[in-house]
């Protein structure tokens, strides 16, 4: 529909398609700002998150070290004890050991004695008390050398 002067009122004019297209660049501009402050503001939050995570890893990684070095002085001092331990049980066998060697000899030389010199009353390296004891062997239980 022309007008009497010419100009068509249903078509803008170039002045309102510049005005809209400068209102729709403006409208672009203010998204992609308000688009980039919320990327800034995730990146941000993201970045306080793993800082917050790296203290707590930091935390639980010192208490660990402290816990395992807690536990290797623990295990030092057990092995230590463990070694005295064995050593005693080592000189502690040595000792049984031969404890069983004197009473093997006391038992030999009691039955040598015995058989060549059954008139004899006076026995004074070993007497009838003893006897009873002189073919048992000593035993060594965890429970009796303990005791020691």
């Amino acid at each position: 529909m022309a007008s009497s002067t010419g100009i068509s009122t249903t078509s803008p004019s170039q002045d309102d398609l510049h005005l809209l297209m400068e209102q729709r660049r403006k409208k672009r501009k203010q998204s992609n700002r308000d688009s980039a402050r919320r990327s800034r503001m995730r990146k941000q939050k993201h970045f306080d998150d793993l800082t917050a995570q790296l203290k707590l890893l930091q935390k639980e990684n010192d208490l660990i070290l402290n816990q395992l070095n807690v536990t290797t002085q623990h295990y030092l001092k057990l092995h230590a004890h463990n070694s005295i331990l064995t050593a005693q049980k080592t000189e502690l066998a040595q000792t049984l050991h031969s404890f069983n060697h004197i009473i093997k000899l006391i038992n030999a030389t009691n039955h040598y004695y015995h058989h060549h010199n059954d008139n004899k009353a006076n026995n004074n390296f070993i007497t009838p008390m003893h006897t009873s004891f002189l073919n048992h062997p000593i035993v060594a239980t965890a429970d009796n050398i303990c005791l020691w």
